[in-house]
């Protein structure tokens, strides 16, 4: 019989690989390796670097620093832009553990099927994730992008190959998470702020901060709503996609509004796009109107009226609470409630208004994008506010007219006066619609 010591030491080299196994492809500091693993399994990375006799750059997030102003009073450098990931100093090592292959398993159970023009996106993503490069697929809002992702995220898992798919938004995030665990069958990680610790998987959802977490680590990197804050024209959010793809990795940037930054990098030749200018039910995408203030209780009455559920946008969160209060004193045989990024029940109040049993919710523009609720009506308060960038505006007006079985709907813009934004954002879904071959 094995002696008791050997038993233990064999479940401990067990227990010890099993742990490892979660920390391929991962960027660590000392503090995040628990002591039974030895560093040595691990390539050691200088956590700053000094520039030159005044700058000092982060390993990790790629921020570049005066000296003077991260200075320790031990006489070393740390780093203030990636601190809430667990701090990085210059006299400290990073510790990256090379990323492993994972089975070549099909994992895709969708069943579902693409339009004409759905199939000519996902085939031409197909065959750029099979190789280096970068694309940029620019679709309407309801176009259906996710879908289009799914054949070329099943083609890398079938080679064994890590995939992850990352967001701005942990709303975005979270929907795309209750997608494709129902698409796909594997257990998949959901990483952001407040999220459960990462486990070792071939398809990965994560915030784009958490990007920093890894280093090339991904065959094929998806960044969701690109346009988005806080990634928009990000330097360290685009040094964290680099970062955590591999070397000969593709990266596939989606969007519904295209940015200077990503309009400049399609014409020097470094990002090739994808256009698809038409939602996946063949119908245009619904054009705003706008109306005086004065006009709101009017339009609001008569909408009620419709039954059809009804999401309004405010720009800040202190003008749509008190809104929403004063809303519910007047209409108390509604069901109404407030989300911001700061409401503690704000995914149960999301589900319930998707599941209807909210008849009006009142948002800031944390539920602009990347969520679906069928056969809703949007108005938007205080259009002429700074916060509504014609971005912002774009995606609230995609909310409506996403469901076939109804493809119109309401999007009606209140404001003190027509801002450029305003205008540009009608311009704008003017101009897909014709793209779109609508008139």
């Amino acid at each position: 019989m094995p002696k008791i010591y050997d038993v233990l030491l064999h479940f401990k080299k067990n227990n010890v690989l099993k742990v490892m196994k979660d920390y391929y492809g991962r960027y660590l500091t000392k503090n995040e390796i628990p002591e039974e693993i030895n560093l040595d399994q691990f390539v050691k990375i200088n956590g700053m670097n000094a520039i030159n006799h005044n700058l000092i750059i982060c390993s990790r997030c790629g921020t570049k620093h005066r000296k003077a102003d991260v200075q320790l009073a031990i006489g070393s450098f740390y780093c203030p832009t990636c601190l809430n990931l667990g701090r990085v100093r210059s006299d400290e090592f990073l510790y990256h553990a090379i990323q492993q292959p994972f089975a070549n398993r099909q994992l895709m159970k969708w069943s579902g099927h693409l339009t004409s023009d759905q199939q000519v996106v996902s085939d031409a993503l197909v065959k750029a994730t099979n190789k280096e490069g970068q694309t940029l697929v620019h679709a309407v809002t309801g176009a259906g992008k996710t879908e289009m992702i799914y054949a070329s995220i099943d083609q890398a898992l079938s080679q064994g190959k890590s995939v992850i798919i990352a967001s701005p938004r942990i709303d975005v995030c979270i929907e795309l998470h209750q997608r494709l665990e129902r698409d796909f069958d594997c257990a998949i990680p959901l990483l952001h702020g407040k999220g459960k610790p990462y486990f070792r998987s071939p398809l990965v959802i994560a915030t784009c901060h958490q990007l920093l977490r890894f280093k090339e680590a991904f065959d094929l990197v998806i960044i969701d709503e690109v346009d988005a804050f806080p990634f928009v024209d990000n330097d360290q959010l685009y040094h964290a996609v680099k970062q955590a793809a591999k070397q000969g990795a593709a990266t596939v940037f989606l969007t519904a509004t295209s940015t200077p930054k990503l309009e400049k990098a399609v014409k020097r030749g470094e990002l090739t796009q994808l256009a698809l200018p038409k939602r996946f039910h063949q119908n245009p995408l619904v054009v705003p109107k706008c109306y005086f203030e004065s006009h709101f209780k009017a339009h609001f009455l008569k909408q009620r009226k419709t039954g059809f559920p009804l999401l309004i946008f405010f720009p800040e969160i202190s003008s749509g609470i008190a809104f929403t209060n004063e809303l519910q004193k007047r209409y108390m045989n509604e069901k109404i409630a407030f989300v911001a990024s700061t409401s503690k029940n704000r995914y149960e109040y999301v589900e319930a208004f998707r599941k209807r049993e909210i008849s009006i919710l009142v948002s800031t523009s944390i539920l602009e994008r990347g969520v679906t609720f069928p056969f809703v009506d949007v108005f938007l308060m205080h259009t002429h506010h700074k916060n509504f960038s014609a971005s912002a505006i774009i995606q609230m007006a995609g909310r409506v007219g996403r469901h076939p079985d109804r493809p119109t709907g309401l999007v009606e813009l209140f404001h003190q006066g027509k801002t450029e934004a305003m205008k540009k954002a009608i311009k704008e879904i003017n101009k897909m619609n014709q793209l779109g071959g609508f008139k």
